[in-house]
């Protein structure tokens, strides 16, 4: 029986579990919250709307007992805190590090085979602290900030052009922020290259729209998002169940490839029954090679953060 358990039923996390429940894409989906009832009644609430959306996926909720997660195919992890005011970068790292460290330390200890999708932010340094604690090889933990930052650019394309979302094939590389590494090279449009359509003026201003999109949102809601990451995690955990072998961008440590040693960006890979099957090298030109090495440069920064609180 296939088993996903997503840690932390805040907006990210409870969407994910609604989006893996009614796509029916794990028998058993486990949500865990360290706040007393929220977990169980999330998870009682997808489960009372299965005959009216008409899916069979069972959700169970779990005030922070982890042996419920028994046996997890996948573990999805949400935790962590917003950034809030006052606080510093550093002062996040420590705090959400902590967090992450102790639902590994968790997850592994029930479900040592499972492959683990981090969704905490900071992201990039989040997938470093989930590979360090869990020591497990680097295919089986990765972050999820390429799938959500590559939906944007599409979007935004789909709108421009008023045409399917689903025409639109795209990869985005890099850190997950500011630094993320888009491609027009590979982007297109039903097979048409995205830079016959739409001209560089517009097209340079997607690609700023996307690199800030985390922040259009915050700013309008006074929150971030929810439903885009939550489904975007969901994504990548079917695929892993399906073994469908899609190709993603995803966060993984680098080991060489792209000319980076020891660091994690978001690199487009095939994601399939073991995880990352298989990181894909695409042939860059200077340029893209030299946004990459800016967006190295700032994750391997804030991974000094990490390192310094020897965590």
């Amino acid at each position: 029986m296939s088993k996903v358990t997503v840690v932390g039923a805040g907006n990210v996390g409870a969407t994910c579990a609604d989006v893996l429940a009614y796509r029916e894409i794990a028998e058993e989906i486990v949500l865990v919250d360290i706040k007393e009832g929220v977990a169980e009644g999330k998870a009682l609430d997808i489960w009372q709307k299965a005959p009216i959306n008409q899916y069979d996926s069972r959700t169970v909720g779990s005030t922070n007992d982890y042996s419920k997660t028994a046996n997890s195919d996948v573990v999805v992890i949400t935790s962590g805190l917003p950034r809030k005011p006052g606080m510093t970068r550093d002062d996040l790292i420590e705090t959400n590090a902590g967090i992450v460290k102790s639902v590994t330390e968790n997850v592994v200890k029930h479900s040592p085979n499972a492959i683990i999708i981090v969704v905490s932010n900071p992201l990039d340094v989040m997938t470093y602290q989930a590979h360090l604690t869990s020591k497990l090889p680097r295919t089986k933990v990765m972050g999820m900030a390429g799938i959500l930052d590559t939906a944007r650019y599409r979007a935004f394309i789909a709108s421009e052009l008023n045409v399917s979302p689903k025409e639109i094939q795209a990869i985005l590389m890099g850190g997950h922020g500011d630094t993320m590494v888009p491609l027009p090279r590979y982007t297109t449009v039903a097979g048409i290259p995205v830079t016959e359509l739409i001209d560089a003026e517009k097209l340079d201003a997607i690609i700023e729209r996307t690199k800030f999109g985390g922040g259009e949102l915050v700013k309008l809601m006074g929150t971030s998002a929810w439903y885009a990451p939550g489904s975007a995690a969901a994504q990548m955990v079917e695929a892993i169940l399906k073994n469908q072998r899609r190709v993603f961008p995803v966060c993984i440590k680098l080991d060489g490839e792209y000319g980076i040693d020891d660091c994690y960006l978001g690199v487009p890979v095939i994601l399939g029954k073991n995880g990352i099957e298989k990181v894909i090298e695409l042939d860059l030109n200077e340029e893209e090679k030299a946004l990459l090495e800016t967006s190295r440069g700032h994750v391997k920064e804030v991974m000094a953060v990490l390192d310094k609180l020897g965590k």
